[in-house]
């Protein structure tokens, strides 16, 4: 499975246990894991003490347009792509709210030190960039550049990567933080944790699940309900961090 767009099947009434109470933690993982190796889609809490997010995640290079509809119709938030701190090197890419000379620029959110937001960027070949098909296009280039950084860092530069990309754009772009769950345990490294155990490029989608009724977050016990029904693997990012620190 690629994508599984919403069928339009009416959802049963929440689950009002713990999520986690009947999981097999290692299985799970597993699971996730070896679907995202193939390309499928992972749904990843984070921490209730934290965003108390689930997120979908894609490997970036799996993504087509149909996992960019998705995305937006079935989880509803910000489609990002997070790429490890070594590939943000390469690319150039600064923190956000350091470029930003405006008095607005900020970046202390209650939940960390610091947002992972760097440059939204379109393709090059793209026309608005907002389209599935356009997204999906700079997605799966930004995810041929990470693997290009992996093969060969020093001949990735800002300019190589200015010449694929330009900014502003329609993909928000996240860094990694250096030392990975290590540091930080955001949906932006739980991803690239992901990535790395299942043997893939430093480059994952991500993309907030909301809830239709509230515009909140999606309770993780509705996520994980969901992720059932659509055969998606739903990890905690305490068993991730757990198991792959």
């Amino acid at each position: 499975m690629r994508a599984d767009v919403n069928d339009g099947e009416s959802d049963p009434d929440p689950i009002a246990s713990d999520v986690g109470s009947a999981s097999d933690p290692r299985g799970d993982l597993e699971r996730a894991l070896s679907a995202f190796a193939a390309g499928n889609p992972v749904c990843v809490h984070d921490f209730a003490d934290r965003e108390g997010e689930t997120d979908v995640i894609y490997p970036a290079a799996a993504v087509d347009p149909a996992a960019v509809a998705h995305m937006r119709n079935d989880a509803g938030g910000l489609v990002c792509v997070a790429v490890g701190a070594h590939v943000a090197d390469a690319f150039g890419l600064p923190f956000l709210a350091d470029t930003i000379d405006h008095p607005a620029a900020e970046d202390t959110p209650e939940y960390d030190d610091r947002s992972s937001f760097s440059l939204p960027v379109n393709h090059r070949d793209t026309f608005t960039g907002i389209t599935d098909a356009d997204r999906a296009r700079t997605i799966v280039a930004l995810a041929d550049a990470a693997a290009a950084v992996e093969r060969d860092p020093a001949a990735y530069t800002p300019t190589t990567f200015a010449a694929e990309f330009r900014a502003p754009g329609h993909v928000h772009l996240l860094r990694g933080a250096n030392g990975g769950v290590r540091e930080r345990v955001g949906h932006t490294e739980l991803g690239l944790a992901l990535a790395d155990a299942a043997g893939l490029a430093p480059a994952v989608v991500v993309c907030e699940m909301l809830d239709d009724a509230t515009g909140e977050a999606l309770s993780p016990a509705d996520a994980a309900a969901y992720a059932a029904r659509h055969d998606i693997p739903y990890v905690e990012g305490a068993d991730l961090v757990e198991a792959l620190r």
